[in-house]
């Protein structure tokens, strides 16, 4: 094992309780990592911390050994039903991992006692073995602990218990919005008191994730800790010790081609990642005839309550195999798996990464393999190329912006296309056409309003950030930043919302003008008589006619021809059509 290491806990400006040095003592963690010498400091400095770190750099530790020392120094002790910590993640397989972590050291405090909310549990039993026992410290999902606050009829005032909360931890934050708790979550800040310490841990700090921040901690100091040798433009976050393989084998070939492999590396603990939840059941059971002699466990988002115990059971097993969904893909922590193997490519190269970083975690070695059809090799092309254009954009706000107007004028130019029979916008699949244009998030454009792109990964980074690589450019952006930021200040408190019009509604403007000045001049210099006035009503007619099916196309041409034909003659004659003949 690698040691990424910041330096001794010892060496820390705050000593630490020595019954938490001898529990780190007993877990074999003589040396912080990173993330753990920059965040806890500060914590006990009572700041607020909004931090961001790889996958697998350590996070945990970085806020479980904070709030033990944080509600050790309380003056006042807490009681058996006051809550003096908070710890919200994403799932049940995260929580129930931080509530394994967290119990380690509590073990040495009797004093403190604490909770696991998640869901597949029974609620009713959640809240009598709170009144039982208490809760000094909470570990919960939103959902769950959303609803604790609302079951005051069952005899749980949650919200008198945290009126003594001194810590609040969102772990894995940008998740937590992915998943769409955000309402939940800005439920429970309302429940909290304002005077807390509040950390806020992702391994991406999204534009969502910088809104919570925003609402959620008061004057926070900002942390980012990558790993030596990443480019600070890199969009992906892997493992430095991970080593990526990929092998091309066809259609009928390709599960046989895994069984192989499963059987030449039983003695390890391998992830086997399928795309869907039927495909793990079906190939599980499958797995489980053919490869023998191993443990071979299943699980998916649809299992409701052996989820816990599989995952739980598999996390001891020196070795085997899981097969599984997505939903084992992010933020957990299985220890000493060796291989993640993906039967099926995933859609795309965010969600590839965080199923690789199940591995090579916090200095470990460790390998992904990736299954690919003879069609799909160049996946692994698309996987460089499109990360390359996302580099480019990353590292410098010029190509983000080129790239961003030139996908607004691609849209607009086919929604004009002549042939609009055959150029449909409704039939244009944007997702594709973004991921094409390797753009870090979808544009705000009128074609998009009210659309969802759940095929389309944005880019887990806050594109206002991004700099120009002209210094003379990006000194003017800060400059403007910065006399926009002055104006808000002015104008806080009066009810006025300036919201800043897209690039492609700003260019629909300026030729819906052109076009009414165009049209106001031809107005103004026209000589057309009433009647070839009619005529051209009566074309307009017959394209109405024909765009909703009402005539063919060979009636809509003959009237066309009519008349032509008839303005023709008149005009041949010197006459109009309205003169005797």
């Amino acid at each position: 094992m690698e040691h990424v290491t910041e330096g001794s806990w010892e060496s820390l400006p705050v000593p630490l309780h020595p019954g938490v040095l001898g529990v780190l003592r007993e877990l074999g963690f003589p040396y912080m990592t990173p993330v753990q010498s920059a965040t806890i400091p500060l914590f006990l400095k009572n700041k607020d911390v909004a931090a961001e770190a790889v996958t697998g750099s350590g996070k945990t530790l970085a806020f479980v050994i904070p709030i033990l020392e944080i509600l050790l120094r309380r003056e006042e002790k807490l009681k058996k039903s006051q809550v003096g910590a908070i710890i919200i993640t994403p799932t049940r397989e995260l929580a129930i991992q931080i509530d394994e972590v967290l119990s380690h050291f509590t073990k040495p405090f009797p004093q403190f006692s604490q909770i696991l909310w998640i869901g597949g549990r029974n609620p009713g039993e959640d809240v009598a073995r709170f009144k039982e026992q208490g809760g000094n410290i909470i570990v919960a999902t939103p959902g769950r602990l959303e609803d604790m606050f609302r079951r005051k009829a069952e005899g749980l005032a949650l919200a008198s218990c945290v009126r003594a909360l001194d810590v609040l931890v969102l772990d894995e934050a940008d998740r937590l919005l992915d998943m769409g708790f955000e309402a939940s979550i800005n439920t429970i800040l309302e429940f909290l008191p304002k005077q807390r310490r509040t950390g806020l841990f992702s391994a991406t700090q999204t534009q969502e994730v910088e809104n919570l921040v925003r609402a959620g901690l008061r004057n926070p100091v900002r942390i980012s800790v990558k790993e030596k040798g990443l480019a600070a433009s890199s969009t992906q976050k892997t493992p430095s010790r991970l080593e990526n393989y990929y092998m091309v084998c066809k259609a009928d070939e390709k599960f046989n081609q895994l069984v192989h492999f499963l059987r030449n590396h039983k003695q390890e603990k391998h992830l086997v990642f399928f795309s869907t939840c039927a495909c793990v059941e079906y190939y599980g059971k499958a797995l489980e005839a053919l490869v023998k002699s191993v443990k071979i466990m299943c699980i998916h988002g649809k299992m409701k309550y052996k989820r816990n115990k599989i995952f739980m059971e598999f996390r001891k097993l020196p070795s085997g195999i899981l097969v599984c969904t997505d939903v084992m893909a992010r933020g957990i922590d299985i220890p000493e798996v060796n291989w993640v193997l993906q039967y099926d490519p995933p859609s795309n190269a965010s969600a590839f990464v965080h199923r690789c970083g199940r591995t090579a975690r916090i200095g470990h070695g460790g390998s992904a393999l990736v299954f690919l059809l003879p069609m799909e090799e160049s996946y692994i092309n698309f996987l460089a190329i499109n990360q390359k254009l996302q580099s480019m954009a990353l590292a410098d706000r010029a190509v983000f912006e080129k790239g961003m107007k030139a996908f607004v004028s691609y849209v607009q130019a086919y929604a004009k296309h002549e042939c609009n029979l055959i150029f449909r916008l409704k039939d244009l699949d944007f997702a594709r056409l973004a991921r094409g244009f390797a753009l870090l998030r979808m544009p705000k454009m009128p074609e998009l309003r009210g659309k969802q792109f759940p095929d389309f990964v944005p880019v887990d980074v806050n594109t206002d950030t991004i700099p120009f690589k002209d210094k003379i450019r990006e000194k003017q952006r800060q400059k403007l930043l910065e006399q926009q930021r002055k104006e808000k200040t002015a104008n806080e408190g009066r009810r006025k919302f300036i919201k800043n019009k897209a690039w492609s509604k700003q260019k629909a403007k300026k030729e819906k003008k052109k076009k009414m000045n165009e049209k106001r001049k031809r107005e103004e210099g026209s000589d057309i008589e009433d009647e070839d006035m009619e005529e051209l009503l009566n074309d307009t007619r017959l394209l109405k006619k024909f765009k909703k099916g009402k005539i063919t196309e060979e009636e809509f041409e003959k009237g066309l021809l009519t008349s032509g034909k008839r303005r023709a003659k008149t005009a041949d004659l010197g006459i109009s059509d309205s003169e005797d003949c």
